[in-house]
């Protein structure tokens, strides 16, 4: 990389609302003599295949992901009584895959229901909100627990391309963890109305698609203008279905795919309260950490001085160009836990 283009990144990084992520992968805090994932050479050759990736995400997912699933039900029911397990990724896929590595750390039942969610992006912990809010309302015993769990540093690409650093800028690893119950005590939140809409138009404007040498992310700098334009409708639309009006709702749950998107957001909506700082801090703590990123914002607004009965809306985005949101009631304590 050029004097020139080293200056450009600083800048971005500077700029990006960003001072700590995390990584599974210890080598980009070691020097290189130290380096165990990537080879122990300046130009990276020869450079981490797809399978290389995938093995190392078998290693580490399952472990992160129990860390966050005993972090979320600690206190509220043993491992035993989870009666349905989703799991959440789009950072690493095989079969047997993640489901069942967690159900044999954490000795799950053998007759637990699974289903993985994958591939979907930054918004798939809405949509598996989504099924785990249909499981309870067909099934009053069900124990859903979702695992989010993303290892996003995994798929570092080398060419200085706009999307390649715009990636390497933005992500991080992480994990999260959420359970939802029928539950007479109505503890945490109460999930009210769903809503998600498909923007056409910026289908080609954010993609994830597979390499020889790992996950490839598509990442247009057109994104936030898309916002702009469609954000402030989905909210009405989202509310309307919920039957609320905007001044309803405390608390927004924004996903912080990048700085640009959460300060679209707060200008189409207006805001002038700090009403989206749990999302900046958890884009500056940790990045953008896809899927697991929104429940981590969520967790910290679920973590305040919440009043019973309070409007939570929440939303992410992610390829297609997909919008999911819901708004959920506050009732007591929470559900939601991340490692």
């Amino acid at each position: 990389m050029s004097r020139d283009e080293n200056r450009k990144l600083k800048f971005l990084y500077q700029h990006s609302g960003i001072d700590h992520r995390y990584s599974t992968i210890p080598d980009y805090s070691r020097e290189i003599k130290n380096w165990r994932f990537y080879p122990q050479s300046e130009n990276l050759e020869p450079f981490p295949s797809l399978e290389r990736r995938i093995e190392f995400f078998n290693k580490h997912a399952g472990p992160l992901s129990v860390a966050a699933i005993r972090d979320c039900i600690a206190g509220l029911l043993p491992s035993r009584e989870i009666t349905h397990l989703i799991t959440v990724s789009c950072t690493g896929m095989s079969a047997p895959g993640l489901d069942l590595q967690i159900m044999e750390l954490m000795d799950l039942p053998k007759d637990i229901y699974r289903t993985s969610v994958n591939f979907m992006g930054c918004y798939a912990a809405i949509h598996a909100l989504k099924i785990a809010d249909a499981i309870c309302k067909s099934e009053p015993d069900a124990k859903v627990v979702i695992a989010c769990t993303e290892l996003c540093t995994l798929h570092f690409q080398r060419e200085p391309t706009i999307d390649n650093i715009t990636s390497s800028l933005l992500f991080g690893d992480g994990s999260a963890a959420a359970l939802l119950m029928s539950d007479e005590s109505k503890m945490g939140i109460r999930l009210d109305q769903f809503y998600s809409e498909v923007i056409t138009k910026g289908k080609k404007d954010m993609a994830w698609e597979l390499s020889s040498s790992g996950f490839l992310m598509t990442l247009s700098g057109y994104i936030p203008e898309l916002l702009e334009e469609d954000f402030r409708p989905l909210v009405t639309k989202t509310l309307n279905k919920a039957g609320i009006k905007e001044e309803e709702v405390a608390h927004w749950c924004i996903h912080p795919g990048g700085k640009r998107i959460l300060d679209v957001v707060h200008q189409s909506l207006e805001f002038r309260n700090g009403e989206l700082t749990h999302c900046y801090d958890v884009l500056k703590e940790f990045g953008n950490m896809s899927s697991a990123t929104i429940l981590f914002v969520l967790k910290r607004i679920m973590d305040a001085s919440l009043e019973r009965g309070q409007k939570i809306f929440t939303a992410a985005f992610g390829p297609g160009l997909t919008m999911e949101t819901f708004v959920a009631s506050c009732q007591e304590g929470y559900p939601a836990g991340n490692s």
